[in-house]
Formats: structure tokens, C-alpha cells, sequence
């Protein structure tokens, strides 16, 4: 077969989840699959984080902006191919496009309601985007898959799609997220401390940002230790305007703000963790549930959407919408060694069930029906 895998962002240099899912599956792909061609389409970037193979070829295609890419320039560069299917990657793909189509539909959560306004110009044409695209792209999609039981439930039922037409594929994690000992010389390139709380917030709503803040802030109040937090992928001047908004700026001097931080360092900044709060109100999957895990570092999750399936029973779980019960747990982890203890332990366990050969496992037994259906016809 000739497969083509839409995964356009995968050069940029600040790549974000839907990014990092796309290159560890394709790169699993290469090193379990001869047998196919295929045709790996990308906009240029910086990070050459993927290289060819025998069967493996990079195809760049130079466009100026996202939807003129997936909606005029990725077509054209479909229709030289000729492949037998187009995988396209993050929740969209082209309208008008003659070759079998499979989507990966991480969410739909560009459907759903609001939690709070979102000031990001980029989020939000990205959201308006989706809204026009998505419905259409979806009758003509061969097959949906999507990254769990949880996501494939909700996207049945909302866009009204048949048990066939949708399957869950789980996402996994790297195998560099590991226990590591020698950390401080880059921990220390992002905060002093060398315990602390972790959290990943950027604008969007769903993030639950100005909610940990404020359970941060509870939780200085009653702790005798007072770990500082590190938040990653936001800017200063987005958390002052947080912090004075809620009116706890009192915080600002235990809290660490150094933006982007590369995904080759987040495995030390795992590690050197104390926990790790993974508290937003809406996710398919959680990714990096599994790096934190897979660190040794205790979790602090919300009991909403897909994270439950994907923490298992032994997580930690708090209610994403109270910052008093995610300050309660922050104080119960540090309260309760055994407690503490059995997080490592547990997380440790639970990663192994999960991997990008698993996905990649997955996707090939999907690419393979396709040629079934090609023999057939």
C-alpha cells in the first residue's frame, strides 16, 4: 500500500500533544513496518525531528497559513501521490480530497461549551475552524479514530456516528520519561528549589490554570513546608494578570514562570518534582499523566472526562472545579508518606500498559483493512 500521514506541525520547534502523537507514531511505524510506502506530509520547520527511510519519505509543503495548507496545498500534493488512504492527524482535514480518508478526532471540544473566555486569537479561529470543518470532513471519513473510550462515547453520541465508523486507539508515552538521579543541572536552569509542585498551564480554558492558582494559594495557607510551583507554557505577564485577577498575587513570589520549556527537559522537571497536578477540566487522553507516572513522580488528576481511564483506579483523584479539594490532596500527599509512597508505586505499574508501539500496532492493523477493502473492490 501507499499511505499518506497528514502531520503538518511536526518540524515547528514548540510542538504541543497532538504534535508530539503524530511523530512517536509514525516513528514506530518505521521501525515495525517494511511492507508499505509512505509519505510523511509536513510544513518546513527548524526540528528535524524525523528522518526517512527506504520506505519512509518526507514530503514538504510550503504554505502560509493552516487552513490554505490542509484545504488547498495538501490536496494537490495528495493528488501526485496516489495514495490509498490519507491519514490526517489533529482533527481536521482537506474537504475536497478523491483518496479514502482516515482522521484522528482527538476531541470535540471545540463543540462543547466554554469554561471561561479565552483571550487567545489563535485558540479561538482555531475552535471557529474545527466548527466548519469537522462536520463536513466526517461524512466522508473512511474511519474516525480516536484516543479513548471515554472521547469515542462522547463523539458517537453527539455527531450521531455508527459503532463501525469510530474506534479508540490509545496514545502512549516516550520511553525517555524514566527515574532519572543526576536532574539539577537542568532542573536548576528553570527553578531554585529542589522540591516543588509541577503543573502544565497555558490559556486554554480547559486547562484549568486560574483554578490550580487559586488551590495553590489555598494550599500555602495550610502547608508547614510550602513547596514552591513551577508553571510551564505560560507567560508572565498571562500569570499576573491571573494572579490579580483572582486577587492572590501574594503567591507570585513561590511561583516560577519560565514559559515553553522543550520536551527533552520535561523528564527532568519530572522528576524533580514533588507531584505533579494534572488538574484540567476536559481531556480525551492525558499524555502527560503517563510521563509523570512513568517518572516516579506522583499525580494529583481530575475526576472528570477521559483522565479516570486513563489514571486506572489508583489515582489520585480530585474535583477539578474545587480549588479546596485539590489543595486538600496537595496537603494529604505531603501529609501521608504512605500514601505518597504508593502513588510512586502504583504509577510506575500502571505505564506499562501503555506505548507508542502499542499505537503504532493499532494503526497498522487499521491501514491493513484498508487493503482488504481495496482487494474486495
Amino acid at each position: 500500500m501507499k499511505i499518506a500521514i497528514e502531520a503538518q506541525r511536526i518540524f515547528r520547534p514548540n510542538k504541543h500533544g497532538m504534535d508530539f502523537v503524530a511523530l512517536e507514531t509514525i516513528r514506530e511505524l518505521q521501525k515495525i513496518d517494511c511492507e508499505n510506502e509512505y509519505f510523511i506530509l509536513v510544513s518546513p520547520g527548524e526540528d528535524r525531528c524525523l528522518s526517512e527511510a527506504a520506505n519512509f519519505h518526507i514530503v514538504e509543503i510550503a504554505c502560509p497559513t493552516y487552513p490554505l495548507w490542509e484545504q488547498v496545498a495538501l490536496p494537490i500534493a495528495v493528488s501526485k501521490i496516489k495514495p490509498d488512504c490519507l491519514h490526517c492527524t489533529s482533527n481536521t482535514a482537506p474537504v475536497f480530497c478523491n483518496v479514502p480518508l482516515i482522521l484522528t478526532l482527538h476531541d470535540i471540544i471545540f463543540l462543547e461549551p466554554r469554561q471561561d473566555g479565552n483571550k487567545s486569537w489563535y485558540q479561538n479561529m482555531g475552535r471557529i475552524y474545527r466548527k466548519i470543518v469537522v462536520p463536513i470532513i466526517l461524512r466522508r471519513s473512511k474511519k474516525i479514530i480516536t484516543v479513548s473510550h471515554f472521547e469515542c462515547n462522547r463523539i458517537k453520541t453527539a455527531l450521531h456516528l455508527s459503532e463501525e465508523q469510530i474506534t479508540a486507539v490509545y496514545n502512549g508515552f516516550n520511553s525517555h520519561f524514566r527515574p532519572l538521579e543526576d536532574i539539577r543541572s537542568v532542573t536548576g536552569r528553570y527553578i531554585p528549589d529542589e522540591d516543588y509542585f509541577f503543573f502544565l498551564g497555558n490559556t486554554d480554558p480547559k486547562k484549568n490554570t486560574l483554578g490550580t492558582l487559586k488551590a495553590y494559594s489555598l494550599y500555602l495557607k495550610n502547608s508547614s513546608v510550602k513547596r514552591s510551583l513551577l508553571v510551564a507554557d505560560l507567560k508572565a505577564d498571562i500569570l499576573d494578570d491571573m494572579l490579580k485577577a483572582a486577587g492572590i498575587e501574594d503567591i507570585k513570589p513561590y511561583i516560577y514562570c519560565p514559559g515553553y520549556i522543550p520536551n527533552s527537559d520535561l523528564v527532568y522537571l519530572y522528576n524533580g518534582a514533588f507531584a505533579f497536578l494534572y488538574t484540567s477540566f476536559r481531556e480525551s487522553f492525558g499524555i502527560p499523566l503517563l510521563e509523570s507516572m512513568a517518572c516516579g513522580t506522583p499525580v494529583i488528576t481530575s475526576n472528570t472526562s477521559a483522565i479516570p481511564e486513563i489514571a486506572g483506579n489508583g489515582g489520585i483523584f480530585t474535583d477539578p472545579f474545587s480549588p479546596e479539594d485539590i489543595a486538600e490532596k496537595m496537603i494529604a500527599l505531603e501529609e501521608n508518606e504512605t500514601l505518597y509512597n504508593n502513588a510512586v508505586i502504583y504509577g510506575l505499574q500502571r505505564v506499562k500498559l501503555f506505548s507508542w508501539k502499542n499505537t503504532a500496532d493499532s494503526l497498522l492493523e487499521l491501514y491493513k483493512s484498508f487493503r482488504e477493502i481495496k482487494k474486495i473492490n
